[in-house]
């Protein structure tokens, strides 16, 4: 655990709120024990966003609301702070129920996305919101909002706006799996013509995927007035 905080660059004083942050729900149910990490997600999350939004308001004086949400959206993301949870190998320290070890839990993006915004709430908790800031600042120096790219799902929608004036729409197909690991399918269609297919562990990822695929397709295919006529 020190080298965790070592890594982290934080020591904390009161270790028993570092061993909450690292405590998935699964290990809690197993252990008879009444604290897991959820609380401390919820209140990470918060602090995570605050201080995020400060940085990009001072980093980014020229720049609109649009822009500055978009690089928010993408900072905060599951998959950001997953990969910043793989960075401090953070999977290594999360203590699981055995169930949930078995099925790849030290490994699962969840998991560690929300040890890690538990993480953020237990520093908050136990240095206040100027060391909680030192460690995100400290971090968000490396990332590049400025080169966030448009998500698939707002380009597709630029797209097909701009050739026929209407707006493509999103259907789940299938939500299969466990309750902690479910897994979702999606099409995005326009009238009668599907144009792209996705999975993801969400339903936003999920999205995302059928569109980057609906781009591919329309990009090579011209929808015919049947299609419109139905999608109208």
């Amino acid at each position: 655990m020190n080298f965790f905080q070592e890594k982290l660059g934080y020591t904390f004083k009161n270790p028993k709120l570092i061993d909450e942050a690292l405590t998935h729900k699964s290990f809690s149910a197993e252990h008879n024990m009444p604290e897991n990490n959820e609380r401390l997600e919820f209140l990470g999350d918060s602090v995570l966003e605050l201080v995020v939004s400060g940085y990009l308001y001072s980093r980014f004086p020229d720049k609109d609301e649009g822009f500055l949400s978009k690089s928010r959206a993408f900072l905060v993301s599951r998959e950001t702070m997953a990969a910043w949870a793989a960075e401090l190998k953070l999977g290594f320290y999360l203590r699981l129920g055995a169930g949930e070890i078995l099925s790849g839990g030290k490994t699962r993006r969840n998991n560690l996305a929300n040890a890690m915004e538990a993480v953020l709430g237990a520093v908050y908790l136990d240095g206040g919101l100027e060391a909680a800031s030192a460690i995100i600042l400290d971090w968000l120096k490396k990332q590049k909002p400025a080169e966030i790219p448009e998500d698939s799902k707002t380009q597709l929608q630029l797209i097909i706006q701009k050739k026929y004036k209407i707006m493509p729409s999103y259907e789940t197909l299938e939500e299969s799996g466990p309750e902690h690991d479910k897994t979702f399918k999606v099409r995005v269609f326009l009238g009668s013509k599907t144009l792209g297919l996705g999975k993801g562990k969400s339903l936003k990822s999920a999205q995302q995927a059928a569109a980057h695929e609906a781009m591919s397709y329309v990009s090579t295919h011209k929808l015919t007035k049947k299609d419109i006529k139905l999608a109208a």
